[in-house]
């Protein structure tokens, strides 16, 4: 071969590795996009049974078509503290399996039938009508899971074209017989080169398809074949530990479980590849087919699954033994960016995580409230603990947020991205009222005040109504339930009312000498505190009532509701006024 027609080679399988890469990452979004924010409940519900981690993580990797991206997920997934280290194990080893299935989608070009329904299948027939359909439904359809579709149809006939120019790269190389002549007489070279330039690239399915093109187009005898897809096994191994940079030790445990499982199925496989080709040289020495490559491959991973199973602990304790136990035990919020590709798995988290700030919120202002009564040290310290998390839930979740609303998203999931960011605000102030409360009252303990017996009555009435409040917002808001939340408004100007009412009565018991100016001072600090959290509250439910719009405007749409003769919201209110009444 001429340098010439070498370069020509060369700039062929580069541009046909370039399409596949590009269409299994658009292939792979269009699918995760699909796939939905369900996937973190289906991953927690199946995780502990290994023989249904196994089941989920071969057919999560074969909708998302790489082992390397459902271990970065698995990995962003422990970070996060949704799984544990240990039960990824039938994960891992699934998605091993599943991601043999591109290999065999291959095989479909090896067609050379002549019959017309089996010259359908070769996919370079059909990828051009995919790649149509794809498009058109990416132009007119407005509903995202029909956009995803059409990524994945495109996605698809992409890595169809990759592989298509892949192969005709290698069209001429049989008269360049040197590299294959080098690899068969090095068997551990062809392993070597394999496991760098899948490194490399970050795709086994790459270096597969490529081994599968030289089959198709050269030819290869086994004692090349099984070295170059073992290579690309242990090579793939690379995604995962960069992905494994500043996670904590639980996740970099799973990487380690990753590559420990390819690297010694691989070092075993080539040892006994080493003892057949001493003992029976011809059997080696036969060429394999793009099927054959595509069996390797398959056989390896399962295999490999079959092997290692029945030594889970003994890997376990391996891989705790290779990354030692982290000692910082404090409670850490996690957000992390290995699932910010998949969108819905990534709204999901948020989701969960905003609605534990809402829950710390609504716990931190009820135990606050009972210090007033009777102050205890250690609930004063844990509130105060509990403010400081809600300031960190509040930083994570307001920073990966922003982040997550400059994605490609639809009008649902940007809905509740903008939710979530107006939602933890009010929570985080919340959190900051449940502290004023709690300091009020080691104030009022520290210098042993005491309110008259009408103070204590009035507090006793609007602390009830504090405490309904903030349950309805809360709890409408994480069962996204529009009906209780359309109590929280009235109840809220029953609140402000009271308020009213009751620096009112304070002013004439400071006029008549019944309580002093200082515990005047601390009272109107409660109440204070108290109408402003039963403001946020009214923020929270108004999320919940305005429906899935872009255009969150609190003041607008309560202001509305206020104006309208709403005969539900006058029945609400009348009751609430009558119930704390005081």
């Amino acid at each position: 071969m001429s340098s010439t027609e070498i370069l020509s080679m060369l700039a062929l399988l580069l541009g046909g590795l370039t399409f596949f890469l590009f269409g299994m990452s658009i292939m792979s979004t269009g699918l995760e996009q699909m796939a939905g924010g369900g996937l973190e409940r289906t991953l927690n519900n199946v995780a502990k049974n290994d023989f249904a981690g196994f089941a989920l993580g071969a057919g999560i990797t074969v909708a998302i078509q790489s082992s390397s991206a459902m271990t970065v997920m698995l990995v962003g997934l422990v970070n996060s503290g949704i799984l544990s280290f240990e039960n990824t194990f039938g994960m891992i080893m699934g998605s091993h399996v599943g991601t043999t299935l591109t290999s065999w989608i291959l095989t479909l070009n090896a067609n050379t039938g002549a019959n017309f329904f089996l010259a359908l299948l070769k996919p370079m027939n059909f990828a051009p009508i995919l790649a149509f359909f794809g498009i058109v439904l990416r132009m007119v359809s407005k509903k995202a899971k029909r956009r995803s579709l059409g990524d994945i149809f495109i996605g698809f006939a992409i890595i169809m074209v990759g592989m298509n120019m892949m192969s005709e790269s290698m069209a001429n190389v049989k008269e360049y017989k040197g590299l294959l002549t080098f690899f068969s007489a090095s068997p551990i070279m062809a392993f070597i080169v394999s496991t760098l330039f899948t490194g490399a690239i970050q795709s086994s399915a790459a270096t597969v398809a490529i081994v599968q093109a030289f089959a198709l187009t050269v030819g290869l005898d086994y004692r090349v074949a099984i070295p170059l897809v073992i290579g690309a096994n242990i090579g793939t191994c690379m995604t995962a530990l960069l992905s494994s940079i500043g996670t904590n030790k639980n996740a970099k445990r799973v990487v380690a479980m990753h590559t420990y499982t390819n690297a010694i199925g691989g070092v075993v496989f080539m040892i006994v590849l080493y003892i057949v080709d001493i003992i029976n040289p011809e059997l080696l020495s036969h060429n394999t087919s793009i099927i054959g490559v595509a069996v390797i491959h398959s056989l390896f991973n399962i295999l490999n699954t079959i092997a290692f199973t029945p030594f889970k602990k003994p890997m376990i304790k391996l891989c705790e033994k290779t990354v030692k136990k982290d000692d910082d035990k404090t409670h850490t919020v996690f957000l992390d960016e290995r699932i910010f590709n998949n969108t819905p798995l990534a709204i999901s988290e948020c989701r969960r995580l905003t609605n534990e700030m809402a829950s710390l919120a609504k716990t931190s202002i009820e135990n606050s409230t009972v210090l007033l009564n009777e102050y205890d040290k250690k609930s004063a310290e844990s509130i105060s603990e509990t403010e400081s998390l809600i300031d960190k839930y509040e930083d994570k979740l307001g920073t990966y947020l922003v982040k997550l609303s400059g994605s490609e998203l639809n009008e649902k999931d940007s809905f509740e991205v903008a939710k979530m960011l107006h939602a933890i605000g009010d929570f985080e102030r919340i959190g900051d009222h449940a502290l004023n409360i709690t300091k009020t009252a080691q104030e009022i303990n520290e210098k042993e005040l005491r309110f008259s017996d009408e103070a204590y009555h009035e507090l006793d009435v609007i602390t009830g109504a504090l405490k309904e409040i903030i349950a309805l917002a809360v709890d409408s808001f994480i069962e996204n339930d529009a009906h209780a939340a359309s109590h929280v408004e009235p109840l809220e100007q029953v609140i402000d009312g009271l308020r009213d009412t009751l620096k009112s009565n304070h002013i004439n018991r400071l006029q008549h000498g019944e309580c002093t100016t200082q515990i005047g001072f601390v009272f109107s600090d409660i109440l204070t505190d108290y109408e402003r959290v039963s403001d946020h509250c009214s923020n929270i439910a108004a999320y919940t009532l305005q429906g899935e719009t872009l255009k969150l405007d609190n003041h607008k749409y309560l202001n509305r509701i206020k104006s309208q003769n709403n005969g539900a919201f006058k029945s609400d209110f009348e009751r609430y006024e009558e119930k704390y009444s005081i």
